[in-house]
């Protein structure tokens, strides 16, 4: 084993931690574990025809809103990552934004867009699926496409091969462990979707992740819900697993700084501006319509109610990101500096990965509920929970950039007299600076758009902008769903801009360096 470089203060680093993981999230899973392992709770839930019909529902959405998906964004990933063109950042950012935003956020937007008539269908289920998780499979596939090296595909054209045969033979092969990764987190997502579920499926389509909301609020039926959460995390077991078979080899470079070309000719550019103006269209309606039918909404936006939904969901955020920054910075540095107990922290971390956001508000809501731990009325509650989801965000952030600090700065800090402390202040820390930043803003995107836990644990005096937005819709009325689109179309411009601001500010740090 490396030696630690900082052996004095590296067992530390596990005691807040493993404290409140365990309080917060390994008793949560032991309480619903436990809850749910009656040989009873499960055979009524295998026997019911209504579970089996929503698992049923649950697999097959999730199998074509995987392929459904991959099929849409594969054109837009390829002219991506192997040409430059005007507009590309803003159509990167246009594809991006969806999935920033929270799922009731994108929910309303199909909501908006869907005719009536398609509104509680399959297909707006699906349709919201594919316009949220596009993203995930641009941002996966394309980095390992654009390092697919042109001369490679040139030798194969002058050869005589054909461009199916090509892409069957030599880019698909290269891209596959990719595409496998980014497929199968697809699935994940779709499997767990709540927000959008919930608003476009209604009563008549439910999945599993829904099942257990309306089971454990609606019908008061703790022991079912129970059991359908652990049945859903044997599944989300599996997809993990092959995620992780997928990640182990999907991010190995093929070659560095390929330039992506212009267009050349009129078939090739004919066929990037289809494709570019296609997909910007599609990603850009459904905002067209969320601001279309919001303008009889935007005069209440500054109402109390929504005003306080906003201030709530500011103070959550703050409070999650805090949390999840100090904690999971923590857990990375001790696993980077070789902690002895840094292997018990990636297992207890990965927990949230294989649980739902629902499972975990329903394991706090069921466990905190009885004096003297009756915590489920306090504000604070909530952006715990939403902390326990960003916390692995946070580890995957700063770990990577923690385990690349070079010893030698460290030894050769110590050879002149800089002591633990000192060193870290001096190198460790400016260099892990930017990733904390990065890890901060996305544990409070996390804590802004989490819709799942807290479905079980706001209350009315607490309620979130999701969750604002969510009852808005599911009451009758023109204006209230006007002013629900009012505040999705806020989230739409406010994600969009950040996305391009970010991609603007990369670009131009890449021409620097």
């Amino acid at each position: 084993m490396i030696p630690s470089p900082y052996p004095k203060s590296t067992r530390w680093l596990v005691i807040a931690p493993t404290l409140f993981l365990l309080v917060f999230l390994a008793v949560p899973t032991a309480v619903i574990v436990q809850r749910g392992t009656s040989v009873d709770a499960f055979a009524d839930i295998i026997a019911n025809d209504g579970f089996r019909k929503v698992a049923w529902f649950t697999l097959w959405q999730t199998t074509l809103s995987t392929v459904l998906t991959v099929a849409c964004a594969l054109p837009v990933t390829f002219i991506l990552a192997r040409f430059s063109f005007i507009g590309k950042r803003l159509l990167l950012a246009l594809i991006t934004a969806p999935f920033l935003l929270p799922t009731v956020v994108v929910g309303s937007a199909l909501f908006a867009l869907l005719p009536d008539r398609m509104h509680y269908t399959a297909f707006a289920i699906i349709a919201a699926h594919i316009f949220f998780n596009m993203a995930v499979v641009v941002r996966l596939v394309m980095p390992r496409w654009s390092q697919v090296d042109p001369e490679l595909i040139h030798a194969a054209h002058t050869l005589g091969a054909s461009t199916v045969r090509t892409f069957r033979t030599i880019t698909f092969p290269l891209i596959r462990p990719a595409l496998g990764f980014a497929s199968t987190a697809v699935a994940l997502f779709c499997f767990t979707s709540f927000g959008a579920v919930r608003i476009l499926g209604g009563p008549a389509y439910s999945t599993l992740e829904t099942e257990i909301y309306v089971r454990s609020v609606q019908l008061g039926d703790l022991n079912g819900a129970v059991a359908i959460g652990i049945i859903q995390a044997i599944f989300l077991i599996g997809m993990l697993y092959a995620l992780t078979k997928f990640g182990r080899h999907h991010t190995s470079p093929l070659t560095v700084n390929i330039q992506t070309p212009k267009p050349t000719g009129s078939t090739q550019k004919i066929a990037v501006a289809s494709i570019a103006v296609t997909t910007g269209f599609f990603a850009l309606l459904p905002l067209i319509a969320v601001a279309w039918k919001s303008t009889s909404g935007w005069s209440q936006v500054l109402s109390n109610d929504t005003m306080n939904s906003l201030a709530v969901s500011a103070r959550f955020a703050i409070t999650a990101s805090i949390i999840a920054t100090t904690l999971g910075t923590m857990i990375a540095l001790a696993i980077a500096y070789t902690s002895t107990s840094s292997r018990f922290l990636e297992t207890i971390t990965s927990l949230p990965l294989m649980i739902s956001a629902v499972t975990v508000g329903l394991g706090i809501l069921i466990t905190f509920d009885q004096s003297p731990f009756e915590f489920r009325s306090t504000w604070w509650i909530t952006p715990v929970a939403h902390s326990l989801i960003a916390i692995p965000l946070v580890i995957r952030t700063v770990l990577p950039v923690a385990q690349a600090i070079p010893q030698d700065l460290r030894d050769a800090a110590a050879t002149l007299g800089s002591g633990e402390k000192d060193q870290w202040m001096r190198i460790d820390l400016p260099l892990l600076r930017r990733c904390l930043a990065t890890a901060c803003a996305l544990s409070a995107a996390v804590s802004l758009g989490e819709f799942g836990a807290t479905s079980f644990l706001t209350r009315q005096t607490y309620e979130t902008l999701p969750v604002s937005i969510a009852r808005l819709l599911s009451r009758p009325g023109d204006t209230q769903h006007a002013k629900a689109f009012a505040l999705s179309t806020l989230f739409f411009v406010f994600s969009i801009g950040a996305v391009y601001l970010a991609e603007t500010v990369r670009a131009t740090r890449t021409k620097t360096d």
